[in-house]
């Protein structure tokens, strides 16, 4: 005689959440564009020998290129990039369902809060982990690839990946569950928030090598025993911390040693692990405060004046009415799409602008440039990245795209009000370079407020989204944080005419690319 048991609904609710939900994101067209942005990053991960950058080096050093070294190596730069962009990838799963009215419906159904939110964690922990298997995959292939007479061990490879990464992007999953439970349906927010919390924890990353539990990114792990390694067989006592990060410039020459894995000790694979129960802590205490959608709307009624008579007015002359002027001119729609970025989001963000702006017009030229520039740019990331894609979003884009020139004269006020934006936000060093006479210094703000609105609006074509725009625009500032040459889209190393004139063309090729999309854009509507 056979029992047949019924599963349980509220298991079968959950596991579908997660299966639905991962599947949604990553049979999406942008996810495709973020897979093939993670092969490209596995791919620079390990440098050829003729590369002219470096990624993880010790001192002097650098491992040959085997198994173990490829392994941890590129187990390390995954760990870091995709917890870098990996976060403006899944913060918008709870949005989704509020946009989508999907959270409404489920909060009808008997699964509780931590269910729901963990299912939202384990999506967005599957989708982390399917960049870092695309990386992990590339340099499995770099390994056949390079070829240098080692042979394939495939634990060297598996270990570290299970070990570094993967912990790493669970706490990530968790984190941006976190953060849309506490700052409801504000973006700005929640990028600023997690900016912070990435620095906090990266630097605590690039701390010397004594400590190995306050690692959320995991490479003390690699770096204790690399750094032993090389101490053992040079005596190189000095060295206590790893290069990690794109190094680029000319070619160093690097002593090779030989790299033998990393000692997978209880206490480091302990601390990994101590992180994934970090990530179940948050989401069980944020849980308690989640508001299960009844998210309240933000229109607001006006009350009725009791001495108000609200009854239709039957004698109306409508001849003594103003009669409605017609006007085909760009100003009107340019003062209404600057408005518009004006007053979205809340308006004490503003204090932190124009705090942003006074430090440009006050602290050191170098610094105002090259650190605060990047950072100020990067607050109006919610509002630029919607600067072409909000009708879609309201679903209104019909009546945009139906209107009287709607590329020269809607797409147009669009884009100048983007850029008057940027422009706005940087005059304070605009005019400081200006008083100086220093004309090349000018030019660097003015072609970064350009590049930022072309970057925006074709990222907006093909990621279909804001969110493509948000990754490339986080990765952007890090890379310029980080004074990476070739990121420099603002003039801020780079003074040369040569060089400028190479942004020019660049922004110039962004908004004329970004037109012709929008034009084929109204001829296939």
């Amino acid at each position: 005689m056979h029992i047949y048991t019924l599963p349980n609904p509220i298991d079968m609710l959950f596991f579908n959440q997660v299966k639905y939900d991962y599947l949604q994101r990553i049979r999406s067209y942008r996810f495709l564009i973020i897979l093939a942005v993670s092969l490209v990053l596995g791919f620079l991960f390990i440098p050829a020998t003729d590369a002219t950058y470096e990624t993880v080096t010790i001192g002097n050093y650098k491992g040959q290129y085997n198994a173990a070294w490829i392994g941890v190596v590129s187990a390390i730069m995954a760990s870091t990039f995709v917890g870098l962009l990996g976060f403006y990838v899944i913060n918008n799963s709870l949005k989704n369902d509020i946009d989508t009215k999907v959270g409404q419906i489920i909060a009808t159904t008997r699964i509780n809060n931590f269910q729901y939110l963990f299912s939202k964690v384990v999506s967005n922990f599957l989708v982390l982990s399917t960049m870092v298997l695309a990386m992990a995959l590339m340099n499995v292939g770099l390994f056949l690839s390079y070829n240098t007479g080692f042979n394939f061990e495939p634990l060297q490879f598996i270990l570290p990946y299970l070990l570094i990464p993967i912990p790493a992007m669970f706490l990530i999953a968790s984190l941006a569950v976190v953060l849309e439970v506490i700052f409801i349906q504000k973006s700005t927010l929640q990028n600023i928030g997690y900016f912070i919390l990435f620095g906090f924890m990266f630097a605590q990353t690039t701390q010397e090598a004594g400590s190995i539990g306050i690692d959320p990114f995991g490479t003390k792990m690699a770096t204790s025993d690399m750094i032993a390694q090389v101490n053992a067989l040079y005596g190189e006592s000095e060295i206590h911390q790893l290069n990690i990060g794109f190094r680029i410039g000319g070619k160093q020459a690097y002593t090779p040693f030989l790299f033998e894995g990393i000692s997978f000790s209880f206490i480091a694979v302990a601390s990994r692990f101590l992180w994934v129960l970090a990530g179940l802590i948050l989401t069980l205490s944020i849980s308690k405060f989640f508001h299960r959608f009844s998210v309240k709307e933000r229109t607001k009624t006006k009350k009725e004046s009791s001495g108000l008579d609200l009854a239709p007015i039957r004698n109306l002359d409508l001849s003594t009415l103003p009669k409605a002027q017609v006007s085909y001119a760009l100003w009107p729609l340019l003062k209404t799409e600057f408005l518009l970025l004006v007053r979205q989001g809340n308006r004490w963000l503003w204090a932190l602008n124009f705090v942003g702006m006074l430090l440009l017009g006050l602290l050191n030229l170098d610094i105002a440039h090259m650190m605060v520039l990047p950072v100020l740019w990067f607050l109006q990331v919610s509002r630029l990245s919607g600067l072409t894609t909000k009708e879609r979003h309201h679903n209104v884009h019909q009546f945009s795209f139906a209107a009287y020139k709607p590329l020269s004269r809607v797409y147009a006020a669009q884009l100048l009000a983007g850029i008057c934006l940027t422009l706005g936000l940087a005059l304070p060093l605009i005019l400081r370079y200006m008083f100086l006479l220093d004309f090349a210094k000018v030019t660097g703000p003015i072609l970064g407020g350009l590049f930022i609105v072309g970057l925006s609006a074709i990222s907006a074509v093909i990621g279909q989204g804001k969110k493509l725009f948000e990754i490339l625009f986080f990765f952007i500032l890090y890379g310029n944080l980080n004074r990476v040459p070739f990121l420099d889209y603002f003039g801020s190393a780079h003074t040369n005419t040569g060089y400028l004139i190479g942004v020019l063309i660049i922004c110039l090729s962004l908004l004329v690319a970004s037109i012709g999309s929008r034009r084929y854009q109204l001829r296939n509507l």
